[in-house]
């Protein structure tokens, strides 16, 4: 169930990327589409939101997304480079002006002193732009590693929104 909070704020980011023109694509694995499902709770979303792909085993990453398998296996589906790997795929094969990536470990079991519990790699690359990427280890369960893993997407998607320049006049 999602929190009322991320709601709103999906519902706002939403309202600004729609201002601007632009769409957006998500590739989740960790979060099992649940940042797609809070965009399409918001009335309109279909403004924004091209597609999302839930790539949750790495054979999947590879077909939808064209990650390496060989990156996978250097380095592990959750890690930096598959995150962005998710993110540019998502990017190429969306037509979406902005993706957002997530590939992590939520619970309870999983995690090892490498990779614990609650590591979260998220990635999110701008047609034309910068690719950007976040590493986070997010306390709780299941449920509050995937939920901040949401707020955590619409924080990098919100990061890649071009800014208006306001100029003073003098």
């Amino acid at each position: 169930m999602l929190e009322a909070g991320t709601l709103e704020e999906a519902a706002a980011l939403l309202a600004r990327l729609q201002a601007q023109g632009l769409t957006l694509a998500t590739a989740e694995s960790c979060t099992g589409g649940l940042i797609a499902a809070a965009l399409t709770a918001i009335p309109g979303s279909s403004a924004t939101l091209l597609c999302g792909y839930v790539t949750y085993s790495n054979e999947a990453k590879a077909a939808m997304l064209g990650v390496d398998p060989a990156l996978i296996a250097r380095l592990g589906a959750v890690s930096e480079e598959v995150a962005r790997a998710m993110a540019e795929g998502a990017l190429a094969r969306s037509g979406a002006e902005i993706a957002v990536a997530c590939t992590g470990i939520a619970g309870p079991g999983g995690g090892s002193a490498a990779k614990p519990v609650g590591l979260v790699h998220l990635a999110a690359a701008r047609r034309g732009g910068p690719l950007l990427h976040r590493r986070e280890v997010f306390p709780g369960d299941r449920a509050a590693v995937r939920a901040a893993t949401v707020r955590a997407a619409f924080s990098l998607i919100e990061a890649l929104r071009p800014r208006q320049s306001f100029i003073r006049p003098e």
